[in-house]
């Protein structure tokens, strides 16, 4: 008990009493900071790695759209160019394209409604991988334009909308998920601070006499100070990972935008090479009826034969833009040879300099450091001419136009669309109008042309396309309206010795007739019969015996029941057999039979080996040009495919 007839021990014992209900007090205080600091740091970590779990979650699934893009890319250029690497990469990811869909399924297991998102997914990219499949199928057993049907099909098929419907469903809930897990996080960080901060002004009173309290206060001071940094520090982190996603996801939507502009290229590509070879069967078919009519006209039809040369200067023209098509489509066959800048630049300055007039003064800068391309001089300077008047036109005739060769070294990225390796890049530099950005995105389109009615064909660009893919190379514009624009070519470096022998081209004049006596028996292999019929009439025309046969799969009949047989002129692609698969199946008694081949398609050509290096005749060909192609093909000399007359 207290005495209270002693003051001072009163005093002191209520000191002591005090200093113990203080120590108390301070223990109790110190125990409830430190459980309210340590519920603030599990709040932060748990934030934290809310965070991070559902920014791995948005990143998976831009992945996942990002792979499924260059997977079905992939599929329409194999589908395409019947390339089994590029069948492979289209497998290849949409097989990684499932895997990151069942670690996504993983990563959201815990959440229903991303689940149902995920059911969605898998339900979307099961059907789409279906569909594709048909049309990877089709391109392996060689059925072309079945697989190219397909693919325009599964285009228009609901399972990719679906998939990136998914795709977004899950990324823009679980963006909600993170806001309002974060802001829970920070309502209860906020309320815990509070708490803490109401502790410690009650500690730093009950003890603010007490050196033990005071040092106490400061270390749940620093301590608190330190957490506060370190939520800095991951806050700060935490906004590097968003801005890092915001980068990954723009890039890959300029990859995703570039891989569809050259899908479309492509397909643009293909359907024009298929149109021109249709052509080319019909003027084959109106060239031959036009010569025909004309070597059958009686003396004195002046008009008759006017007005037939007039139809033969229309065929003619029809051949010339069924070539220009076939240019675009990367179907014309090419004499490279090795170029320099210096030279090239030597070479054109005169021809371009009166193609552009005195309102354009021309500068030309090389910095190529003396490296070389190897692709076909023609092309390349019919691409320059188009460039430099393309430019001409940009700047109304008027001003400093440049050309510039430099030397780029380009490292390998993550944009497939762009080759790497060393290039010799030609640049055409104007200071006209510019391009506005929406036109830009066109501007490799055939036919697409911002000039008047009579001014343009609109193929120019898309053939610069055209020739740089053509060579491995690629082609790029950077423009700003009222300023100007550049166009620059990526050619591929010409990796050989400068001093290396390099083996001549075979000689482009035309080709000698061969000595044939007489008139030979023919068999004529065609599936079309309108181009049957014509070729047939011609072959009679030139004195020869020619017996039709409509059905490759036929032809070993109609040769047991020829007398006898010294040439096999045949068209290359057909339905049941390709000329070459015919001419692998003939018995061996007709191994020694001379073939000659006949196309509309330029690319066929190129197969060296499988036309087993036999003349090749294009089509539409004059009487005068079937008739040295027999000749070729029964002497057989020179095999180098012939160029129609």
């Amino acid at each position: 008990m207290l005495d209270d007839d002693n003051p001072k021990g009163l005093a002191a014992a209520w000191r002591t009493i005090t200093l113990s209900v203080m120590a108390v007090a301070g223990a109790v205080v110190l125990a409830l900071l430190v459980v309210t600091l340590s519920e603030v740091n599990r709040q932060r970590d748990q934030a934290l790695a809310s965070q991070r779990h559902s920014y791995d979650v948005m990143i998976l699934a831009r992945t996942v759209q990002g792979t499924v893009a260059h997977s079905e890319a992939s599929l329409g250029r194999y589908v395409i160019s019947g390339d089994q690497q590029l069948g492979q990469i289209y497998y290849d990811d949409w097989r990684r394209a499932a895997m990151a869909i069942r670690r996504l399924t993983k990563l959201t297991a815990d959440n229903d409604v991303q689940s149902r998102h995920l059911a969605e997914l898998r339900d979307a990219f099961q059907a789409r991988g279906d569909e594709l499949a048909l049309t990877a199928l089709s391109t392996n057993y060689g059925q072309n334009n079945q697989a190219l049907s397909r693919f325009y099909q599964a285009r228009r098929s609901d399972a990719l909308t679906r998939i990136n419907d998914a795709l977004d469903g899950i990324i823009t809930d679980e963006r909600l998920l993170l806001e309002m897990r974060t802001a829970q996080a920070r309502a209860s960080v906020r309320r815990s601070t509070t708490i803490a901060k109401v502790l410690a002004v009650f500690g730093v009173l009950l003890v603010g006499g007490g050196i033990a309290m005071g040092w106490v206060m400061v270390d749940a001071l620093t301590d608190r100070a330190l957490a506060r940094a370190e939520a800095r520090d991951e806050r700060r982190r935490a906004d590097e990972l968003a801005e890092a996603v915001a980068r990954a996801t723009d890039e890959l939507r300029q990859q995703e935008a570039r891989l569809r502009q050259v899908q479309k290229m492509e397909a643009v590509g293909q359907l024009t090479g298929g149109i021109a070879h249709d052509f080319n069967n019909m003027l084959a078919v109106v060239v031959s009826g036009i010569e025909l009519a004309a070597r059958h006209l009686p003396p004195g039809s002046g008009e008759a034969a006017r007005h037939l040369e007039g139809a033969r200067d229309g065929a003619e023209r029809a051949a010339a833009l069924t070539g220009r098509l076939l240019a675009f489509a990367r179907e014309t066959a090419i004499n490279p040879e090795p170029i320099d800048a210096a030279t090239l630049f030597a070479d054109l300055q005169d021809m371009l300099v009166r193609s552009l007039g005195d309102g354009i003064i021309l500068a030309f800068e090389d910095r190529s450091d003396g490296w070389r391309t190897r692709v076909d001089r023609v092309q390349l300077e019919n691409t320059l001419l188009n460039l430099v008047v393309n430019a001409r036109d940009a700047m109304d005739g008027r001003g400093t136009l440049t050309i510039r060769a430099s030397a780029a070294t380009l490292p390998p990225g993550d944009d497939t669309t762009r080759p790497a390796g060393e290039f010799v890049t030609l640049s055409v530099t104007d200071h006209g109008s510019g391009i506005a950005p929406d036109v830009l995105e066109r501007v490799f389109e055939p036919f697409f042309t911002t000039k008047p009615v009579g001014k343009g064909t609109g193929l120019g660009l898309s053939q610069t396309f055209s020739f740089a893919r053509q060579v491995g190379g690629d082609v790029s514009i950077a423009s700003t309206p009222g300023v100007g624009t550049t166009v620059t070519l990526l050619l591929p470096r010409d990796q050989c010795d400068e001093g290396a022998v390099r083996p001549t081209d075979a000689p482009s004049g035309p080709l000698a007739p061969a000595e044939v006596a007489g008139s030979m028996s023919i068999l004529l292999v065609e599936d079309d019969p309108r181009v049957l019929s014509a070729t047939m009439e011609a072959l009679i025309e030139l004195g020869h015996q020619p017996v039709p046969c409509d059905d490759a799969a036929h032809v070993a009949e109609t040769l047991a029941g020829m007398p006898s047989i010294d040439l096999i002129v045949s068209d290359v692609l057909m339905p049941t057999l390709t000329g070459p698969e015919m001419v692998a199946t003939l018995p061996d008694a007709y191994a020694h039979v001379p073939v000659l081949f006949v196309t509309g398609f330029a690319g066929e050509a190129g197969a060296g080996a499988n036309l087993g290096d036999r003349p090749v005749l294009r089509k539409p060909f004059t009487l005068a040009g079937l008739d040295r192609a027999i000749c070729a093909a029964v002497a057989r000399g020179d095999q180098t495919p012939l160029a129609a007359e």
